[in-house]
């Protein structure tokens, strides 16, 4: 195995295990920052020259040879080996050796540890606005499914017992508006996202006139961190805000494969699960195992345990920048998959479940009409709590209550959010809207690259 190349050095040589202890896996970890890096580095460089820290002709060599290297990191030609010990030697290794005199000059008043917060805000706001999206996508689709099933009745459930009618529509729309909801809370942490930790370097800021504004600019962040010793103070805080929005998203999916896999059993069986969508047994012919939400459930769960270590890594921590915080980027980056996997999973799957319509106005005869029949006397002028006790007299003796058409029971609750007038209209809007916004950033982000890797950035 080759000795790792290290950005610093010292009088005598690091003893091997130190630096495989030290390193541990962030060659692996660090795979998906490096193309983040390289942009960071194109706008790092754009506010050198901006700040008249370097010239015109250093910019231009500089940019072209961090093109060069994106291409390169792009084509799998760049990348991380053995031999780097993270994404920056890697890259600033790959310059040196490629491009004379360049990778001397990249570092110039950066520092890997605000050089690394740039590349995971880059990272960052892409990938959450395509989990931002991920969340819309599955609103759209349990948005359709209610529009389909909003004449399926069947049970609505308090304390896990039969209560009240519910349908397949109120069901469904419940998630809808928790999704969008949950897509909606990314403006909780947009604003820190959407500032530059460029010039901050080891959270001291550096002794050099830095345009710290122009390099935010030129990477399209909206601001920058200020004091500089925010940056890495903050770290972790963001990580852990983009984390808890992650779970509150995962915990409707979560919630959403439980009720699945309870109401389509064969003791419910009014959700049908289709055998596309289902796993079998090796000894049992007749199993139709809903795997898939069951692991939902348990990405969920994992999603939490991922929180928590970054929340113990980052806690208790003195100001400045700690080597603990290579431990931020695991957990983070497992979490953003658990999650983006559970999205695109329910997205699909959804539109493939089927409705018993008939076995849940079956399920909900009976005493879940008791509320109805309480209701029925109401509107002929008996007091509510006098009609109550009727009821629950007639039930007393084993009185039946009469059976309810799906129609009836749908059209008996017509107010604002209920089974017969569901916000599917209002629905479709709030995830229109927040379409607009996620494509209105992601173009500004993509506006932002594209001048960097092809017009040298503004």
């Amino acid at each position: 195995m080759k000795r790792a190349e290290t950005l610093w050095s010292q009088s005598a040589a690091p003893d091997p295990q130190m630096m495989a202890y030290t390193v541990a896996d962030d060659r692996e970890v660090d795979r998906r920052l490096i193309r983040w890096d390289i942009i960071g580095s194109l706008g790092h460089v754009a506010g050198l020259a901006k700040s008249r820290v370097i010239t015109t002709a250093q910019h231009s060599r500089l940019r072209r040879a961090l093109r060069h290297a994106l291409v390169a990191a792009d084509a799998g030609e760049l990348r991380i080996g053995a031999e780097h010990e993270d994404v920056h030697s890697a890259v600033e290794l790959w310059l040196t050796r490629h491009a004379n005199g360049v990778g001397e000059v990249v570092h110039t008043g950066r520092s890997r540890n605000d050089q690394v917060a740039t590349d995971l805000r880059l990272y960052l706001k892409d990938e959450t606005l395509r989990l931002h999206g991920g969340m819309l996508d599955l609103a759209g689709v349990l948005v359709a499914f209610a529009a389909a099933n909003r004449r399926a009745v069947w049970p609505g459930y308090t304390h896990q017992r039969a209560a009240m009618p519910s349908s397949a529509g109120l069901w469904a729309s419940a998630f809808a508006a928790g999704l969008v909801d949950a897509a909606d809370a990314i403006a909780g942490f947009w604003p820190r996202l959407d500032r530059s930790p460029l010039g901050g370097a080891a959270g001291y800021g550096v002794p050099l006139p830095l345009d710290r504004t122009a390099a935010a600019r030129a990477l399209g962040f909206g601001g920058i961190d200020e004091p500089v010793t925010l940056t890495q103070n903050g770290r972790g805080q963001l990580e852990a805000a983009i984390l808890f929005w992650c779970i509150e998203a995962a915990h409707h999916c979560a919630k959403l494969a439980a009720d699945v896999m309870l109401f389509s059993s064969s003791e419910f069986g009014w959700l049908t699960l289709p055998r596309t969508l289902a796993t079998g047994s090796s000894i049992m012919p007749h199993k139709r195992n809903p795997d898939l939400f069951e692991l939902t459930r348990a990405r969920a769960a994992a999603l939490e345990g991922d929180f928590a270590a970054l929340l113990a890594v980052r806690g208790r921590l003195t100001s400045g920048y700690h080597r603990d915080f290579q431990f931020l980027k695991a957990p983070l980056f497992r979490g953003l998959d658990r999650t983006r996997e559970m999205l695109g999973m329910l997205t699909t799957a959804v539109p493939q479940l089927g409705v018993d319509a008939e076995r849940g106005l079956n399920a909900v005869q009976g005493e879940s009409l008791a509320t109805d029949a309480v209701m029925a006397r109401v509107a002929d002028g008996v007091p509510f709590r006098q009609a109550y006790r009727e009821a629950a007299e007639r039930l007393k003796h084993g009185e039946a209550i009469p059976r309810r058409s799906a129609a009836a029971i749908i059209s008996a609750r017509a107010g604002a959010g209920n089974m017969g007038n569901l916000p599917i209209a209002a629905l479709r809007q709030g995830i229109a809207r927040g379409r607009r916004w996620g494509k209105a950033q992601q173009r500004q982000l993509d506006r932002a690259i594209t001048a960097l890797v092809r017009g040298g950035g503004r």
